[in-house]
């Protein structure tokens, strides 16, 4: 079983904000993999489980499950610790999609482990798994102009024009969760790490 968790906040004040923007990834891989239609909506669909919205099928000649906690963002590690120990999933299983301040919007960065880099959501997966070594696709959301606070800047929505860079990129980090479930990081991190900021 391949785990690809996206990260965010419940709730329609969240929907489109750039903290959400792992929210929006779930949806669009439940769509590439046949799960959803293009006018189906995930959360409908999708079963109150592990803490938070989760729909299970065939992929990569496995299965996989893709989650989105419900716990807020602080709290995203419950989540998925109840979801790898029901699946008996290793943390090499596991792939979390999350927003990157320090990332242009346009760019992907795909790493097989690391530091948090300050990010709330990663930080609680890492002390709820005693570890840092899962899989992580970060979505540059653009670095926060210098009057906005920060937590005003991730809770707020996406300009127009980051918008219509940001979409395509959705789509490629779909294609990216697709190629890490049925090859592993590296030949995904080859792939989409190297010309992710093409717009």
């Amino acid at each position: 079983m391949k785990l690809v968790v996206g990260l965010g906040n419940p709730g329609r004040d969240y929907v489109g904000t750039r903290h959400n923007v792992g929210f929006e990834l779930i949806d669009r891989l439940a769509t590439s993999l046949g799960w959803t239609s293009k006018d189906a909506d995930f959360d409908r669909q999708a079963r109150s489980k592990f803490e938070g919205l989760a729909i299970d099928g065939p992929a990569a000649g496995g299965k996989a499950l893709l989650l989105k906690p419900a716990t807020y963002m602080n709290l995203s590690g419950r989540s998925v610790q109840a979801a790898m120990a029901f699946y008996q999933c290793t943390p090499a299983d596991v792939l979390v999609v999350l927003d990157d301040i320090a990332l242009p919007v346009g760019r992907l960065r795909l790493r097989g482990s690391g530091s948090s880099g300050g990010h709330n959501g990663l930080k609680d997966i890492e002390r709820a798994l005693g570890t840092n070594a899962y899989a992580r696709l970060r979505i540059g959301i653009d670095p926060r102009p210098p009057q906005i606070p920060q937590v005003d800047y991730v809770l707020g929505r996406f300009t127009d024009e980051q918008r219509k860079t940001l979409t395509p990129t959705i789509d490629r980090a779909a294609e990216a969760a697709i190629v890490w479930m049925e090859k592993g990081i590296e030949p995904a991190m080859n792939r989409f790490n190297a010309g992710s900021e093409d717009k």
